[in-house]
């Protein structure tokens, strides 16, 4: 029989980040129970396969997830490939537009790879809402419809609010609160896990288990996680999502770029620590006795090995030190190869280059050039440069970043819009802002 942990010490971690439970006291004595009997809970959270990407804010479900997994439950990961088609209107002022069978499945295909960089497979139990809302038939949803009223529905948000604006509100809409809810019955749910604005589903499914005799599920909902910029929720549409799927480097860039504040919610909802021990680490940085850069380099670490490996981590941790705190700029930064006819400098006013670069592109001097100089050297222009290898929208961007916050020439800053190559680079390491890559000459 398998020994779960204390109550209060499960419960530390599994109500990290919680916005709300259920109720507690109802968890509690469940989670009592298990440990008396030796039987887990069933805990599951659904998810429409309406798009092929997850980002982290997807994650801080699944993430809860792992924490029961972790102390023994059996979680359930349900993809709502019947639901899917029917279209979830949380969060629409209009009628979502269902997708097909094909593209359900094949983003449910992407879901399983990407969930189980969190989950563990062998522990987790997977199913497809099709295998009992599939069967239901119209007898089975007419008496599913039934033990609810119109009015009830209406009560909902998004409902209300269209009702109000006498905005159309689609029939089969009404219905996927009671298919969510019905998951719940066929699955025998404990606890179904969901974010706050999901919070009218997930009191269907306590209300119909009432209705199928069964013991009413604990809802443990988790808030909606804001995306890069600290305000709107995270979306790829909004442009402030990490994607799971993204590149070691770039996930760990987006990562350092979050504000301190924000930093610790991304511990909370995007870490297995418990809360204890985060609030332990704020506790520190406030006290003086952790810098809370070293901290948000710990949690892009954290993160970054989760979805890839330590040693990915560790290399995105170093090449961004490189590019950012050593104002260096890594050897992986992607190359471009431009010509020099697109870049070179051919004014008639030799005085206006007051830049030198030796053969490796490192700077020389800020004097004004000579004759001498100009006459073995050729000249470059940055805005030019920068255009060309696709690190500014426009020469005349290009040249108001350079004046305004200046570039980085291998580790050099340079704000000077002419440069002068005593022997031409064939190498030059650009970096604007958080881009950087390796421009060749040619």
């Amino acid at each position: 029989m398998f020994t779960f942990a204390p109550v209060e010490e499960q419960l530390d971690l599994l109500e990290k980040g919680a916005a709300e439970i259920i109720r507690l006291s109802d968890l509690r004595d469940r989670l009592e129970a298990s440990r008396k009997t030796g039987k887990p809970l069933r805990v599951k959270a659904g998810f429409d396969p309406t798009a092929p990407d997850l980002h982290l804010g997807h994650t801080v479900l699944i993430r809860k997830l792992k924490h029961f997994q972790d102390l023994g439950h059996t979680v359930i990961f349900l993809i709502g490939d019947f639901t899917g088609m029917i279209g979830d209107p949380t969060g629409r002022n209009v009628t979502r537009k269902p997708l097909t069978a094909d593209e359900i499945l094949a983003n449910a295909e992407t879901y399983k790879d990407q969930v189980f960089r969190i989950l563990d497979p062998a522990k987790t139990e997977v199913r497809f809402n099709s295998e009992w809302l599939g069967t239901l038939g119209f007898e089975g949803i007419i008496r599913l419809a039934a033990h609810f009223t119109v009015s009830q529905m209406l009560e909902r948000d998004e409902f209300h609010k269209r009702f109000q604006e006498e905005k159309p509100i689609s029939l089969h809409e009404m219905l996927y609160p009671l298919a969510q809810g019905y998951d719940s019955v066929a699955l025998h749910a404990d606890v179904e896990l969901g974010g706050t604005d999901q919070k009218f589903n997930l009191l269907m499914g306590r209300e119909l288990q009432r209705h199928y005799a069964q013991p009413s599920q604990i809802i443990l909902m988790t808030p909606i996680l804001e995306g890069l910029d600290g305000v709107q929720k995270m979306s790829k549409s909004l442009g402030n999502a990490i994607g799971i799927r993204e590149k070691p480097e770039e996930m760990y860039g987006k990562l350092m770029s979050i504000s301190d504040e924000l930093m610790w919610k991304y511990w909370t909802f995007l870490t297995d620590l418990r809360q204890t021990e985060i609030d332990q680490t704020k506790a520190d940085v406030k006290a003086g006795v952790l810098h809370p850069m070293e901290v948000k380099k710990q949690l892009a670490r954290t993160i970054v090995s989760g979805f890839h490996s330590p040693a990915e981590a560790q290399h995105a941790d170093e090449n961004w030190a490189l590019q950012f705190q050593q104002r260096k700029i890594s050897a992986d930064a992607e190359e471009v190869h431009v010509a020099l006819s697109d870049v070179e400098w051919n004014s008639d006013e030799p005085h206006s280059i007051t830049t030198i670069y030796s053969a490796s592109g490192e700077r020389l001097t800020n004097l004004d050039v000579d004759a001498e100089d100009i006459a073995r050297g050729r000249g470059i222009r940055l805005p030019k440069l920068l255009h060309a290898a696709g690190l500014a929208e426009s020469t005349t961007a290009a040249s108001n970043q350079i004046k305004r916050a200046g570039i980085v020439i291998g580790a050099t800053t340079e704000k000077t819009v002419n440069v002068l190559a005593k022997e031409l680079p064939a190498r030059w390491p650009v970096r604007v802002g958080k881009r950087a890559k390796i421009v060749v000459i040619e």
